[in-house]
């Protein structure tokens, strides 16, 4: 059970890309994931198709270029960042039946980056929205729970801040030593006002302290476990470039181990009406909630950013 959830970096391969997660995946259905390095000045391009994808630099900066199915084109270049844990980076939006042309702006050093991809309806339930950029001073940054369950949320494909049909993204920051994704929750049921039906991807990557020795290996945990009527269980050991894919069931804590900090990407979407994220705690756990009041948010958020 767990196996099947859980694509180690160099199992996801293919084409030019180091990651991909797509409909060609046994039981997954709603949402997508590109990411992968372009060398200097390397052009890659993709259609969307039924597809809207946001662009996200790993590291490094990158050139997009969009043409629409109007023949509208537009162009901007992402100012990317260090790594992921240096602070945010510009964000793009495309939309569904568009061709996408990524170009490294780097001159001496690959750029990373990472497409995270919503499949949308047959038939659009209002207006398409349009080619989007964010720039990175403008990515709303949250900092969620207190204590150890400290975690610095960059909410930049949310709804309320991107304009989207069916994708939800946004990148979490957890220190060394706090668990996130906590209390455990679930999103796999539409309950009007209450739940969302939602797919969701974690893509990792962990780096280590400052004084970590040489050879030290970056590591995290993620669990996953199913519901009285749907089985999953997932506990799963991630590196940088691993992913865990969570189809259904309770998720969290996500565990960032001592000596080591841990970014997830996590892209989500799924077949309802109304693009909404909405959760449910596991009732055994959802009272940690409480206990935040009496805690202070851990000091070094948030992670590697001037705000």
């Amino acid at each position: 059970m767990s196996s099947r959830w859980v694509l180690p970096l160099g199992s996801a391969e293919r084409e030019d890309w180091a990651v991909v997660v797509d409909e060609t995946v046994d039981g997954w259905q709603y949402t997508g994931l590109y990411a992968g390095a372009l060398l200097p000045g390397e052009q890659r391009g993709l259609s969307t198709g039924a597809r809207e994808l946001m662009v996200v630099p790993l590291s490094g900066s990158v050139d997009v270029r969009c043409t629409d199915s109007s023949g509208a084109t537009s162009e901007v270049r992402l100012v990317g960042r260090s790594s992921v844990f240096a602070g945010p980076a510009d964000v793009a939006f495309v939309p569904r039946d568009s061709d996408l042309v990524l170009q490294s702006a780097e001159t001496t050093e690959p750029c990373r980056v990472a497409l995270a991809v919503a499949v949308v309806p047959d038939q659009p339930i209002g207006p398409v929205p349009g080619f989007q950029h964010l720039a990175a001073a403008d990515v709303p940054v949250e900092l969620r729970g207190a204590g150890q369950a400290s975690r610095e949320v960059r909410n930049f494909g949310v709804p309320g801040v991107l304009d989207a049909e069916a994708l939800i993204a946004c990148e979490v920051i957890t220190p060394a030593g706090n668990w996130s994704s906590y209390p455990p929750h679930k999103h796999d049921t539409r309950r009007d006002g209450v739940e969302s039906q939602l797919e969701e991807i974690y893509y990792h990557e962990v780096q280590a302290s400052a004084d970590a020795p040489e050879g030290a290996d970056p590591m995290a945990y993620l669990r996953v476990y199913g519901t009285a009527d749907r089985e999953i269980d997932v506990l799963a050991e991630v590196r940088t470039g691993d992913v865990v894919l969570v189809p259904h069931g309770w998720h969290g804590p996500a565990m960032a181990v001592p000596g080591y900090d841990l970014y997830y990407l996590n892209v989500m979407a799924g077949p309802g009406p109304e693009r909404a994220w909405l959760i449910c705690d596991d009732p055994a756990h959802g009272w940690v909630r409480d206990t935040w009041t009496s805690q202070a948010v851990d000091p070094r958020l948030p992670l590697g950013s001037a705000r």
